[in-house]
């Protein structure tokens, strides 16, 4: 009878540094709870971080990210990264945010983990679009610039003002104002859209006199 694999080998077996116990468990065809003590013993050993129950990541693996850990995170409600967060990745914002921000159709709440602080803010439904895989890679989805740019300014008219006030922007020549304005008009709510439409504006004025 062949033995059952190990835990490592499990792990590289899955070959990708964010992983899940039922995940290993299925690879070593065998029980979760027995699979979960295993992994938490190399959690100790500091080979591992349980960001969550079930969750787990190697943090030492040069392909890990903390974005990475988002979907996961996430639960069963879709998600992609996005504002200040999706921002910087595209080389809008150069200031590193020490939240990573995702979209969410869930609800609005903040996840401490050991890896990092995740802010997942609820949009509606019908606005949850403008995303694609991060350079194409299956990892986590991220809103275009325009889409991460119109989001900030979707939740900057509620209650508190988040993300009223950016850090030095750059809008590069891959950013066009006309996408950014379609996204605002699709926003469900007039009072938000006029108010996103007016911050819209105010930005692309803000951009022409700087490179004028």
């Amino acid at each position: 009878m062949i033995g059952r694999i190990s835990i490592p080998q499990a792990i590289l077996a899955i070959d990708r540094p964010v992983f899940t116990t039922r995940e290993i468990a299925a690879v070593r065809a065998g029980s979760v709870s027995a699979t979960s003590q295993a992994l938490r013993r190399m959690e100790r050993q500091g080979l591992l971080a349980g960001p969550s129950r079930g969750i787990w990541c190697v943090p030492t693996d040069p392909r890990f990210t903390p974005l990475a850990l988002v979907p996961y995170l996430a639960g069963d409600r879709q998600t992609y990264v996005s504002f200040f967060s999706a921002l910087h990745l595209h080389g809008m914002i150069e200031q590193i945010p020490q939240i990573v921000y995702a979209a969410t159709t869930g609800h609005t709440n903040i996840r401490r983990t050991p890896v990092g602080t995740y802010s997942f803010h609820r949009i509606h439904p019908r606005f949850f679009a403008g995303f694609d895989w991060y350079r194409g890679r299956q990892e986590f989805l991220i809103a275009s610039p325009e889409k991460a740019l119109v989001d900030c300014l979707y939740l900057s008219s509620r209650k508190g003002k988040r993300f009223a006030h950016f850090p030095e922007i750059h809008f590069g020549r891959q950013f066009s104002f006309r996408r950014a304005a379609e996204w605002v008009e699709r926003i469900p709510y007039r009072n938000i859209l006029e108010y996103a439409s007016s911050r819209l504006e105010a930005l692309r004025r803000r951009s022409r006199e700087s490179t004028g």
